[in-house]
């Protein structure tokens, strides 16, 4: 009887070593948080900050002086004429505009900006999913949008940041 579940215990054993082995090895991978958690996205990040920080700055000083004319307007309401009061709303709209004008052109400056990188980085990007699969012996890796849920012990995307650091050296 004990020789029968030595047996029994080997052979559940050895069963499982190959179901194991016979079991893909998949990865999960964030493409574009790979590739904006990298070096060279921050180094662009900051570039393009320090390009139109200016800008920024205008439009933080239109903000807070669009701020200050709602104030005004709500706290001195009762006592100003029609006219001031006309005055005030032409004052915010005015500021809301440029301020519209302002934060386009940095959106489509940034959105440029991020597909140029997007371009110059997808070879190095193929590159390091690559030397990350052979590392990993993946037999599948999958982008991240088109799975519904996974669990955080497949994701890649750091591996894969940290080798496209790696290249770009």
């Amino acid at each position: 009887m004990r020789k029968m579940m030595i047996l029994v215990a080997a052979w559940l054993l050895v069963g499982n070593t190959a179901m194991a082995q016979s079991q893909p090895v998949i990865g999960i991978i964030n493409l574009e948080q790979a590739l904006f958690n990298t070096d060279a996205a921050r180094q662009l990040e900051a570039n393009t900050r320090s390009q139109f920080a200016s800008d920024e700055q205008r439009l933080e000083r239109l903000n807070t002086e669009l701020r200050e004319i709602i104030e005004r307007a709500q706290r001195d309401e009762s006592i100003l004429s029609e006219q001031e009061l006309q005055q005030l709303n032409s004052d915010a709209e005015e500021r809301q505009v440029q301020m519209q004008v302002i934060a386009e052109r940095l959106q489509n400056a940034w959105n440029q900006r991020q597909q140029q990188f997007i371009e110059s980085q997808r070879q190095f990007l193929g590159q390091a999913i690559e030397a990350v699969v052979e590392e990993g012996n993946y037999d599948l890796v999958l982008n991240a949008e088109s799975v519904a849920y996974f669990n955080n012990s497949y994701d890649i995307t750091a591996l894969v940041t940290a080798k496209l650091n790696e290249l770009a050296q």
